[in-house]
C-alpha cells in the first residue's frame, strides 16, 4: 500500500430494488461486444434534452445531484468553446418534469470556468464545486453553497498552490464525479490533476462536511506508460463495505482501459491502480452503487472516439461486468456522464451530447433486471 498525506485547511462558511443481473466478465483487449454483435440499447423512462436553445454554443461536463423535495439540479459549462474566456457554469432545476431554462451560476473574469460538481451533504446543503483558470494544467477550484438550490453564497476559492502547476498544498476538490459520503461520516472526492508530464490522482477527504479537506495519495498505474508514471484521472469512488472503498478511472489512451484501486482505511491509503477489462478512449466514466448494492457504471465502451456511450452493471463491486448496454451510438460525441439513484430507486444520467445539449436519461433498474 502506498500514502503520502499532504494537508491543507480549507475554511468554508455554513452553507452548504432489488435488482438481478446476470453478470459476466467482460474480456480484455476490448471485449467480445466492441467488436462484435451490437451491443443492446438500454430501456429508459425518460430521455430529453435540459434545454434546446441556450446562450451558449458549447456546452460540456455535466454534474446532477437530487434536492429533499425530489427535484433535480443540473449543472455544466458553457461558453463559445472550450476553454475560452466566455465559457461559466450553467444550471437548471428540474421540477415537476420541466426543467428551468438555463442560468449562469458561476463566472470568473477573464478565464474560463470548467467541471462543475454538484453534491449535497449529510445536512441537506448542496455544494457546486467549479474549476477556473485557462487550462486543466492551469487551473484552480472554488465553490458555492445553497440551502435551497436557488440562490448561492458569493464563491469561496480552494487553497491554491502555484500557477501554472500543482503545489502538493494545493486542493482541486471533486475533479469531475460526485463526492461520496463515508460510513464513518467523512465526505471523500475523487481528485486528480493533468500536468505536461503527466497525470495526477488522489482522493480529498473532509472530516467537517466540505470546510477543511486533507489529501491522500497519489494513486498510479505502476510502470504500464513509459514516460508517463501515473497515467490516470477522474476517479469515481463508492464504499464497498465500511472503510472499504473502490476507485475507477479514466485513463490515457496509451493505457487504453479503465483502472481500479482500492483501499482498506477509509481511503486514507490505496493499492497501485490496475488496468481493468473495460476499456477507456481517454474520455469521462461516472459510477453509482445502488441500495441493492449494485454497481451502475456509466462509460465508453470503446479505446477511441467518444461513441457509443454506454451503461454496465457489477454485482460484485466492479470485479465482473454485464454486457454493456447502449445509451448512444449515433456519430457525433456523447461524453462526460454523470449518474445517481434517487429516492424512488430510478437511476439519472446526464451527459454531453454533440457538444452542443445536455441530455438526461433515466433508467428504471427493474426493467433492466427483466431483460437479464
Amino acid at each position: 500500500m502506498m500514502t503520502t498525506e499532504r494537508s491543507k485547511p480549507l475554511f468554508i462558511g455554513t452553507p452548504c430494488v432489488i435488482v438481478l443481473l446476470s453478470v459476466v466478465a467482460v474480456t480484455s483487449q476490448g471485449s467480445r461486444r466492441e467488436h462484435g454483435p451490437p451491443m443492446p440499447r438500454i430501456p429508459t423512462v425518460i430521455s430529453e434534452f435540459v434545454f434546446t436553445d441556450a446562450p451558449f454554443k458549447e456546452c460540456h461536463a455535466s454534474t446532477l445531484v437530487e434536492l429533499p423535495d425530489g427535484d433535480l439540479l443540473a449543472a455544466w459549462f458553457g461558453g463559445k468553446r472550450e476553454g475560452d474566456p466566455s465559457v461559466a457554469i450553467w444550471g437548471a432545476r428540474r421540477r415537476q418534469g420541466t426543467w428551468s431554462p438555463p442560468e449562469v451560476w458561476a463566472r470568473e473574469p477573464g478565464v474560463p470556468c470548467w467541471n462543475p460538481v454538484l453534491f449535497r451533504d449529510r445536512h441537506d446543503g448542496i455544494w457546486l464545486f467549479y474549476k477556473y483558470g485557462p487550462s486543466p494544467r492551469a487551473w484552480h477550484s472554488a465553490c458555492r453553497t445553497s440551502t435551497d438550490g436557488i440562490t448561492w453564497s458569493t464563491p469561496t476559492y480552494l487553497p491554491g498552490g502555484l500557477p501554472g502547476g500543482l503545489a502538493d498544498s494545493e486542493i482541486l476538490g471533486p475533479i469531475k464525479n460526485k463526492p461520496i459520503l463515508l460510513s464513518n461520516g467523512d465526505v471523500l472526492a475523487g481528485s486528480s490533476v493533468e500536468t505536461s508530464t503527466s497525470w495526477q490522482c488522489w482522493v480529498e477527504i473532509s472530516g467537517d462536511d466540505c470546510r477543511t479537506w486533507r489529501k491522500y495519495g497519489p494513486i498510479a498505474v505502476p510502470g504500464t506508460v513509459p514516460g508517463v508514471p501515473y497515467g490516470i484521472i477522474q476517479p469515481t469512488v463508492w464504499e464497498t463495505a465500511p472503510g472499504k472503498l473502490k476507485m475507477l478511472t479514466r485513463s490515457t489512451e496509451r493505457i487504453g482501459a479503465i483502472c481500479t484501486a482500492s483501499s482498506e482505511d477509509s481511503g486514507h491509503t490505496w493499492t497501485p491502480a490496475r488496468p481493468t477489462s473495460l476499456p477507456n478512449p481517454n474520455s469521462g466514466i461516472d459510477a453509482v452503487k445502488m441500495k441493492d448494492g449494485t454497481v451502475a457504471l456509466v462509460y465508453n465502451h470503446t479505446r477511441s472516439g467518444r461513441t457509443p456511450l454506454n451503461i454496465a452493471f457489477s454485482r460484485d463491486d466492479g470485479s465482473t461486468w454485464s454486457l454493456p448496454y447502449v445509451l448512444e451510438d449515433e456519430p457525433g460525441e456523447y461524453s462526460y456522464p454523470a449518474v445517481i439513484q434517487t429516492r424512488d430507486g430510478l437511476l439519472h444520467i446526464t451527459y454531453t451530447w454533440r457538444r452542443r445539449r445536455i441530455k438526461h436519461v433515466v433508467i428504471d433498474p427493474h426493467a433492466v433486471a427483466s431483460r437479464e
